[in-house]
Order: structure tokens, then C-alpha cells, then sequence
């Protein structure tokens, strides 16, 4: 094989330099506020272990040892998020241009210790999530399955996680947190996403919930739901504007339905079909479906029947 000659690099680089020097955003050379990416998703694996103690953790200590194992991990956590938190606070704008990192330090710090705080909630609301899908879904055997197997789950645990660091205004973290999860999961949860207890998604893939969706209390989803935007035309005119619907308690929304705006509430109590698209809100125990779509059969093939399949909430399917 032929090595290239330096003069032929140099043909190559030469033209990629100039490019850099065209000041656009693509070019940006700095790299001192940017959070590590793998730094991130070590802090999830170990935050996981601190959530989940049972499920996550170094199999070789014992479980009498737990509170010294679990001092360690936090130690270690937190000197972690802090770091990665002081880096990433140059992106507000009262750190912008600051130089002295011992004041971004202090500040990290002080989040750091918020967000600890906020541990036993979180746990909170993550138990209830598994309750929610134990007793919303006939096939899984045990807790053992749903923390172990299911994305759903994983998805929800990241996203509360990282809403917490957003409601400390800690920038991009708390992106970087759910889309590592979206990346796992194909589930989409926006950290800014407020969302209630008994929360649940049914099969995980190809759900997005948009920044300003609020979501009630035993809420459950299932695969390729959207709670998204009307419109995003107006692009960045539109940032802290609510665009993204409300979701009242106890509303069950299934596979491949659409919810948009931020003007749209579903109302408590209320059931949303497959592939439904809605764009206005809903009284509370209100049942929505598309209507059923004409099946064809050609001459001289057997009858199509009719066959309720829930009557209680209207759903249909059809048997050849």
C-alpha cells in the first residue's frame, strides 16, 4: 500500500482551515464549557445503583456494608456532577464570561447538594412507576422484570433525574441525560417534561413528550405516542412558550396517537385511540377513536366480520 505524501495532506488540510476560519457556529473551537458526554453517562450508571440498590449495584460487598458502600458512591457522584456542573454553568449568561472558576465552583456546589436532596422524591415517584406498571400491564411477571427489562421504565427514571437538574437551571446536562436514554430506549422525554406519579409506558419505542408537556397523575402511553407542538414555525420566538399539551389524571392515550398544542387538554379520566390526532382539548371522561376504516376483500372471499373487542372503551377490530 502507498503512504500519501505530506504535500498531498497538506492539499487536504489547507482547505478545511480556511473553512474553519468562515466564523459560522459549525466552527466553534471552544471546548472548555462543554460537558463530558461519557462523564454524564457514568453519573446515570451510578445514580441508577443509588435508585434501584437492588438491581443496580457492585455484586461484591455485602448488604450489611451498604452504608458505607453508599457513601463512597455518592462521594463520587457528587464530585463528578459538580465538576461537570461547574464546567457547564458558563453557558448561562451571568457565567458567560466569567474567569474565575472558583465561582462556578461554588455555585456547582450548591446545586450539587439541592439535587441530592431531592433523592427521596425522586425514589418516590419511581416507585410508584413501577406499581403503575406492574398493575397496568398482564404480561410481566415480577418488579424483577420491569427494572431489569423495560425501557419504559429506564426512560421515565433518566427523565426524572435530569427534570430535576433542569429545574436548577443547570444547562445542557439535563438534555445530554435524555437523549443518552432516547438513544437506549427510542423513547423522547424532554427534561423540562413535568410528569406525575403512577406514570407508564406501555412498549417503549417511538414515544415523544415535548419541553412543556405537563402530565398528570396514573397517566399511561403506549408506543409511538406524540405530546408535541401545533407549530414550531415561529422557531426560537417560541422558547418558554407552553406549546406542548396538558394531560389530566388517570388518561389512558394509545399506540400511534397524536396530542399537539399547547393550548390542548385532555381532560381527567379520558381515552385516547390508536391514531388519533387531536389538536383541541377534551372534556374529562371523554372516549376518542378514528373511525373505522373501510376493509376490502375480493370477490368470492370469505365474509368480513364485526367482532367487538372492548366494549367498555369502544374499540373494534376486525375478524377474517
Amino acid at each position: 500500500m502507498e503512504n500519501f505524501e505530506q504535500h498531498e495532506i497538506d492539499s487536504i488540510i489547507d482547505p478545511i482551515i480556511d473553512d474553519y476560519n468562515k466564523e459560522r457556529p459549525i466552527d466553534s473551537m471552544c471546548v472548555f464549557h462543554q460537558p463530558d458526554q461519557q462523564a454524564i453517562k457514568d453519573i446515570i450508571n451510578k445514580l441508577l445503583r443509588v435508585f434501584y440498590p437492588g438491581y443496580h449495584r457492585d455484586k461484591v460487598y455485602k448488604f450489611y456494608n451498604v452504608r458505607n458502600n453508599l457513601s463512597v458512591l455518592i462521594e463520587d457522584i457528587m464530585y463528578n456532577l459538580q465538576k461537570q456542573i461547574s464546567i457547564t454553568l458558563h453557558n448561562r449568561d451571568e457565567y458567560r464570561d466569567c474567569t474565575r472558576e472558583e465561582t462556578t465552583d461554588k455555585e456547582a456546589y450548591l446545586i450539587t447538594k439541592k439535587f441530592f436532596t431531592k433523592i427521596p422524591k425522586i425514589r418516590e415517584y419511581l416507585n410508584s412507576d413501577l406499581e403503575a406498571a406492574f398493575e397496568g400491564d398482564p404480561a410481566a411477571n415480577s418488579i424483577d422484570e420491569i427494572v431489569l427489562c423495560y425501557p419504559g421504565l429506564l426512560a421515565t427514571t433518566i427523565n426524572r433525574i435530569a427534570h430535576e437538574l433542569f429545574l436548577l437551571d443547570v444547562p445542557l446536562i439535563p438534555r445530554m441525560m435524555t437523549e443518552y436514554a432516547h438513544s437506549m430506549t427510542g423513547v423522547d422525554l424532554h427534561p423540562g417534561a413535568t410528569i406525575g406519579k403512577y406514570f407508564f409506558i406501555d412498549h417503549a419505542t417511538g414515544i415523544v413528550v415535548g419541553s412543556t408537556t405537563i402530565i398528570g397523575d396514573h397517566v399511561k402511553v403506549y408506543q409511538g405516542v406524540t405530546l408535541g407542538a401545533l407549530s414550531t414555525r415561529k422557531g426560537q420566538l417560541l422558547h418558554g412558550v407552553k406549546r406542548h399539551p396538558t394531560i389530566e389524571d388517570n388518561v389512558t392515550i394509545y399506540a400511534g396517537a397524536s396530542v399537539l398544542g399547547g393550548e390542548t387538554v385532555i381532560g381527567e379520566g379520558s381515552v385516547i385511540g390508536s391514531n388519533a390526532f387531536i389538536t383541541s382539548s377534551v372534556a374529562p371522561g371523554s372516549r376518542i377513536s378514528v373511525q373505522n376504516q373501510k376493509l376490502q376483500k375480493m370477490p368470492g372471499e370469505d365474509k368480513i366480520e364485526k367482532t367487538s373487542f372492548d366494549d367498555n372503551e369502544d374499540t373494534w377490530f376486525y375478524v377474517i
